[in-house]
């Protein structure tokens, strides 16, 4: 008998020759790349306002609760509207506020009640645009090439926070702030023009029965409910997210002010993170996980024990870095985790499930800002020291969890 050959599997396009996921990443990467100059200088503008930790972290906080609040119902907007119209507005928006603070900067009119309004209307923009760009990108590339399409966003990423901080320290330390948030608003142009160009997914079948968006929220909770590893790891996010958001938020813009004395001190820091953090997601893409629950929980450990030692650390270049471990560990699990979610969940349901998880990320934000700012105003060793310890206990006990565990 003559053997047969083994039948070839066609082979799947990269995303990036699709025109759709190109067209999005390029417009994608240009506005990020404007936002590093607004991560730069809002936190340092605080700073030179105030000279104050908690001062810093009630801005944030102020952005932090609006995105958790509104998160679920801007989940449950985009599985019944276009997520790319729900895109289109939040940049328009991000683009007008923005210029409006660099005009009053440049006209020295500034004033601390302005940079609240600023971070509470970006916290509105994050709750709609944030599900609405997860549950988008699984409409214009195929569901093989997802974990590609996200490698190369997150590389992308990376790449950019690594390279985008120290021009964003330069302008602010030469120009001034006002030139950085005029250049953050030009660079909303670029996701609106590509966003503009981009179609909107196929018209759902309309229910038989008009459905409310409270109702559309519950329906998402309750699919999350129903599925154990889901919600296991909605809870793992939870407390891991509550002990690290706020010291780092607040902790190394702080520590670059306090110690280092320089925008460029914190701009070198954030690169580190981003540099780990592509490595990752490089990683990510080459490396076939199949035990992601382990990953997830032996990550998180690591993280833990990476930002422990920062508090103990003397020298920038030692703290940075720790800080390139950091974002290894985080850019790998971070990349695993999202595309198992995407595949896993449903198209009808994606927004909703994605709201949630991102709720469950998110909900403690403020909190954790808060005790991270008084923390830090206390000590920012013993913050440090504190948050990575809690990582790891929590870590430790998640991985009694079977359900975690076997996540695959």
């Amino acid at each position: 008998m003559m053997a047969t050959a083994d039948p070839v599997l066609p082979r799947i396009p990269h995303p990036l020759r699709s025109p759709f996921y190109r067209r999005l990443w390029i417009g994608g990467s240009i506005s990020l790349l404007g936002d590093q100059f607004y991560f730069v200088s809002l936190p340092w503008l605080v700073l030179q306002l105030t000279g104050s930790a908690l001062a810093m972290s009630t801005i944030l906080m102020t952005g932090a609760i609006p995105r958790a609040v509104l998160m679920l119902m801007g989940g449950a907007l985009s599985d019944r509207i276009s997520p790319r119209r729900i895109m289109l507005g939040t940049a328009l928006s991000r683009t007008v506020l923005v210029t409006a603070i660099a005009v009053l900067l440049a006209w020295h009119r500034l004033h601390m009640w302005e940079l609240y309004l600023l971070a509470f209307a970006f916290g509105v923009a994050d709750a709609f645009a944030m599900p609405a760009s997860s549950a988008y990108l699984p409409l214009i590339v195929e569901r093989e090439q997802l974990v590609q399409a996200n490698s190369v966003s997150q590389t992308t990423g990376q790449l950019i926070t690594i390279a985008g901080p120290a021009p964003a320290a330069i302008v602010l330390k030469t120009l001034g702030a006002a030139w950085a948030f005029f250049l953050d608003a030009a660079s909303f142009l670029a996701i609106l023009g590509a966003l503009w160009t981009l179609p909107d997914p196929p018209a759902r079948p309309k229910p038989p029965q008009k459905q409310t968006v409270w109702r559309s929220i519950l329906e998402g909770i309750r699919s999350v409910r129903a599925d154990q590893p889901l919600a296991a790891l909605m809870l793992l996010a939870t407390v891991i997210n509550f002990c690290l958001t706020g010291p780092i938020a607040v902790g190394l813009p702080y520590l670059a002010s306090s110690r280092f004395h320089s925008p460029t001190a914190f701009a070198a820091l954030l690169s580190s993170v981003a540099s780990g953090g592509l490595l990752g997601a490089v990683l990510a893409g080459l490396w076939k996980i199949r035990h992601k629950g382990w990953l997830m929980l032996g990550g998180s450990a690591f993280i833990g024990l990476c930002i422990a030692s920062i508090g103990l650390l003397p020298k920038l270049g030692m703290i940075a870095a720790v800080l390139v471990l950091t974002g290894i560990a985080a850019g790998l699990v971070n990349l695993h985790i999202l595309t198992w979610i995407q595949q896993r969940v449903d198209a009808a349901m994606r927004g909703r499930v994605m709201s949630v998880l991102m709720v469950a990320s998110i909900g403690l934000m403020p909190l954790s800002l808060a005790a991270g700012g008084l923390l830090a105003q206390w000590s920012l060793k013993w913050m440090f020291l504190i948050a990575g310890v809690a990582t790891i206990v929590v870590s430790a006990v998640s991985a009694r969890l079977r359900t975690l565990r076997d996540v695959a």
